[in-house]
């Protein structure tokens, strides 16, 4: 396989494996532990909350938390749960924290954000948009699965799939804002 020497980070898509569902729920109780009151929402987003789809093996999660101060102050229980803050890693307003599992291998990325963060809806913008749209899902995967006939490696896989991602979370971030004053609030 041409993706074999890649890095434990740098995994490349995957079908989907219904296990990343209970590999979040798991994931989502402990996170919710740790912040108590100070989890307003924990979301799966990402590839890996889209049945049907290829994905990085990557269990992604968003928590939208009462505030950034709160979250620093459970760095030491998150890195006791095996979560590793990073910082901002590149985006302003965020606090990233990367898990690997038993064999050394990333299984579990955090991106969390103060309640209100733009970041929060354009991920569950994208996230409800694939869901509610199937054949975009689809074309979602088809996109990845022509970049992983040509592998280059994961900076090459982003830059390729990039613009078929700004596109569909636009399209994603109208519908979702369109749509919940009739549908009532995101869950």
């Amino acid at each position: 396989m041409p993706w074999a020497r890649i890095k434990r980070t740098k995994k490349p898509p995957v079908p989907h494996d219904p296990a990343w569902a209970n590999a979040f729920v798991a994931a989502r109780e402990t996170v919710s532990n740790i912040l108590g009151e100070h989890a307003v929402g924990i979301h799966h987003v990402g590839s890996t909350a889209i049945p049907d789809i290829l994905a990085k093996p990557v269990i992604d999660i968003l928590i939208e938390a009462t505030s950034l101060e709160a979250l620093d102050r459970k760095d030491v229980a998150f890195r006791k749960a095996g979560f590793i803050g990073k910082g901002e890693k590149g985006i302003e307003g965020r606090r990233y924290f990367m898990k690997d599992n038993e064999q050394g291998v990333r299984s579990h990325h955090i991106h969390a954000f103060e309640k209100g963060s733009p970041h929060i809806e354009r991920h569950l913008a994208f996230r409800d948009y694939l869901l509610a749209y199937p054949d975009v899902a689809r074309a979602y995967s088809q996109v990845k699965k022509r970049i992983l006939a040509d592998w280059r490696g994961i900076d090459d896989y982003i830059a390729r799939k990039a613009s078929f991602v700004v596109e569909t979370e636009r399209a994603a971030l109208e519908w979702y804002r369109g749509r919940l004053p009739i549908e009532g609030p995101r869950s």
